[in-house]
């Protein structure tokens, strides 16, 4: 089975790497930049392994074969260009796995590709890419997740099934592939909340008075809007969130605070923006979710000025009338 990757970030990079090293037939869809990065391999490392592993890349304007499963595993404001860039190498038998967080990017490529050709998928992986284009795994469990938007079970989803095993995560295919995503969407979004609300990773939090009952007020409200949407989060996805969250000591924050904090371009409106917005389309209050938001906002507002000031110096000058 012939598959291209799109994106070799600290996601696709992981996961494209694991599948790569199993002997299969992937190939990285990159930027030009990132391909010269790559010529060498790709090195992916974490606790008890360093290793480089051997990919190959291809550009946009290279693409020309079709392929029969495509991972699209960019950032949300990457989408609409992954869209464009892949369609040459989709064809009638192409099926469509986006790995994305949240949910709004369903109706994108379904509207593009059509529901049938686009699977459901989440994948779960503490990784960051460094800033030697390596990929470092912080914590050594990682997951993928995938199913049909219908929850029907067919022959492809089975063999891109064990397509999709390798060594270094686990894979599941899913009976309802939406619930798992909203799910996540939930988890992700309290970890967005509760780190860039506080600024600080879970232990900081859980050490001070009151944090504990903020990380549980987080999680409270966004599991309800998740069970207004019709995907009541379960008591095990629930646990793991409270296992997550209130680990006392604990170093974790979220991928969009680190984004936020390292000065990165970041989900924030794809995630909480979008979480926000479904709420109140389901009239769901979420105040401390759109305190977050608001607080992101305001945080790029500050910094788009402060980048045109610096480009800029002497627009931000008083200057007395003559």
């Amino acid at each position: 089975m012939k598959i291209l990757i799109v994106g070799a970030g600290a996601t696709g990079g992981y996961f494209g790497a694991c599948l790569a090293r199993a002997g299969r037939d992937v190939t990285f869809l990159v930027r030009p930049d990132r391909a010269d990065r790559l010529r060498n391999g790709l090195r992916v490392y974490g606790p008890g392994y360093d290793e480089t592993v051997p990919v190959r890349t291809i550009t946009a304007s290279g693409l020309g074969d079709r392929y029969d499963l495509v991972l699209v595993m960019t950032k949300a404001w990457s989408l609409g260009a992954a869209v464009r860039d892949i369609a040459p190498a989709v064809g009638p038998d192409t099926t469509i796995l986006p790995l994305l967080n949240g949910m709004v990017h369903l109706p994108q490529l379904n509207e593009r590709f059509g529901a049938e050709a686009v699977l459901g998928g989440i994948v779960r992986v503490v990784c960051t890419m460094t800033a030697d284009g390596a990929i470092f795994q912080m914590k050594p469990h990682a997951s993928m997740t995938f199913g049909t938007q219908n929850r029907h079970q067919t022959e492809r989803l089975q063999a891109i099934g064990r397509e999709l095993k390798a060594p270094g995560f686990s894979s599941v295919v899913s009976g309802d592939i939406l619930a798992s995503m909203w799910h996540k969407w939930a988890f992700i979004t309290a970890g967005g909340v509760i780190t860039c609300l506080m600024r600080g990773p879970i232990g900081h939090i859980m050490s001070v008075p009151s944090g504990k009952e903020v990380i549980l007020d987080v999680i409270e409200e966004t599991e309800r809007v998740a069970a207004a949407a019709g995907y009541p989060v379960p008591t095990g996805a629930h646990a793991a969130s409270l296992e997550m969250f209130t680990e006392p000591g604990s170093v974790f924050t979220s991928s969009l605070y680190r984004d936020v904090v390292a000065g990165k371009r970041h989900e924030g409106e794809h995630l909480l923006g979008e979480y926000s917005a479904t709420a109140e389309r389901l009239h769901v209050d979420v105040p401390l979710t759109r305190l977050a938001l608001t607080q992101l906002r305001v945080h790029d507002q500050a910094r788009t000025a402060a980048d045109r000031a610096a480009t800029h110096p002497l627009s931000s000058e008083c200057h007395p009338p003559d």
